[in-house]
């Protein structure tokens, strides 16, 4: 249901993992291209924490009502995979309910629902997706540099990530990782400004393979680009 959710968003690309288990299986593969699976920014991890169901009726003289109520609760979470840090959390809370009656014999008469359940861990995650995703689009967009034939340069991502033709973007150096002291944890020093493109064009058909054409308003490029980023204009 939540990788439905995502994808029906139009905002992620996402991969399917048949094991989430080992953080350093998911690091080594953002690490080297040996394997044929793509490296991912965060990894979006969550349980069902509470699922419960109550009984609820009245009874009369010549008639009767009954009702059936689940509550269920998720707590979802995101997992940095450079360093294992879980930097959001979210929780959601869902309720599904159906309820039969009965008039002097005359009505239905309801037994065991077990779409309630599904029905209300629904409701828990579709509490929790707003929150989810605009904290995953508060990170900060970069892409790559494919490669410089003359004038013209081709990068990473086309419409579908919301870029558009006269955007300017800056080009940075890639910036050295230190491992701080303090909290154990990896910190990147800001990059080297080196360069600034405008888009100018768009290629590929579909999101995942969709690439831009730019031209250098600014700045200047080495022959070597590989490890540049080009990041939104700050």
């Amino acid at each position: 249901m939540l990788t439905n959710a995502l994808v029906g968003s139009g905002h992620f690309f996402v991969f399917e993992r048949g094991d989430l288990e080992a953080l350093n299986a998911e690091r080594a593969m953002s690490a080297t291209d040996t394997a044929n699976l793509v490296g991912v920014d965060a990894l979006l991890l969550g349980s069902i924490t509470q699922l419960g169901r109550r009984n609820e009726g009245k009874k009369g003289f010549l008639n009767s009502q009954r009702r059936q109520a689940v509550n269920a609760t998720v707590e979802i979470r995101l997992v940095d995979v450079r360093t294992g840090q879980v930097f959001f959390t979210a929780t959601g809370a869902g309720e599904a309910t159906t309820e039969t009656g009965e008039v002097a014999g005359f009505g239905t008469r309801a037994g065991y629902d077990s779409t309630l359940n599904d029905r209300a861990i629904a409701a828990a995650i579709a509490d929790t997706m707003t929150s989810v995703i605009n904290q995953l689009q508060q990170r900060a967009w970069f892409t790559d540099i494919l490669r410089v034939s003359g004038d013209t340069v081709f990068v990473s991502g086309g419409q579908s990530q919301g870029l558009r033709i006269g955007d300017r973007f800056q080009v940075e150096t890639p910036g050295e990782v230190i491992v701080s002291g303090q909290s154990g944890l990896p910190i990147t020093l800001p990059g080297s400004r080196i360069a600034e493109i405008e888009l100018t064009g768009f290629f590929g058909s579909t999101p995942e393979t969709e690439g831009s054409t730019a031209r250098l308003v600014g700045g200047s490029l080495p022959a070597d680009t590989k490890g540049l980023r080009v990041m939104e204009n700050r």
